[in-house]
């Protein structure tokens, strides 16, 4: 991954929103660090594997998204045949719906995934706020620290860690303090072995993340 890209992206995205929503000289950390706990706990949800009170445990890695015109039927008459039945007429014939091309399907999406990335903007987002970047260059190098081996420890490892880092913010300053970089490294680090546990690549994170940076920025632009 590009990691250098990601944060220099993260760094724009942010400080659109800051200026934008008048946020200017706010200490804005806590916000990020809990904003982490509740987008890792949402990808822990979609993972399900620590549910073992359920019959479904298995990840969300894929939902279909239907086309909405034709109301993934595939038939662009879909709605106005239905109409004629229900009045008691004959249907039209079928017309293969234009949008989805007749399949009836629009796309589909990976929610175990879409959830991991959200958790890497807000890790991104930390780190510029005490300037990682600008004090690593080898950040691309950034090594992957093993987990124990299951979902639930990998999961509980990043939780640990982003409670290591906020008790870091709490007790000292945390710009140019080395404890603190140490345990944000050590949280990266944890989140990236997260990944590898989940079996994403590299590949499928950075370019999910780049898909999830530009629908933010849409957000910014219809006033989310």
């Amino acid at each position: 991954m590009n990691l250098k890209k990601m944060f220099e992206m993260q760094k724009v995205l942010d400080e659109r929103i800051i200026k934008e929503k008048g946020l200017e000289g706010q200490d804005l950390l806590p916000n990020l660090i809990l904003a982490l706990q509740v987008e890792l706990a949402e990808c822990a949800n979609e993972w399900r594997g620590f549910k073992h009170w359920s019959n479904n445990r298995e990840p969300r890695t894929k939902i279909d998204h239907f086309c909405p015109t034709c109301d993934g039927t595939g038939d662009e008459n879909h709605d106005i045949n239905l109409q004629y039945l229900e009045e008691g007429h004959a249907a039209e014939p079928y017309s293969k719906c234009q949008d989805c091309n007749g399949s009836g399907k629009i796309g589909e999406s990976n929610p175990l995934l879409e959830e991991y990335v959200d958790c890497l903007h807000f890790i991104l987002s930390i780190g510029n706020w005490f300037g990682y970047l600008k004090n690593n260059e080898s950040v691309d190098e950034l090594k992957r620290t093993t987990t124990k081996g299951t979902g639930v420890h990998a999961f509980m490892d990043v939780f640990n860690a982003i409670v290591y880092l906020n008790d870091e913010v709490i007790c000292t300053t945390i710009i140019d303090n080395e404890l603190a970089h140490y345990n944000y490294e050590n949280l990266f680090s944890l989140f990236n072995a997260l990944g590898e546990t989940l079996g994403f690549t590299p590949e499928q994170i950075e370019a999910a993340y780049m898909e999830k940076n530009a629908v933010n920025h849409q957000r910014q632009q219809e006033g989310y």
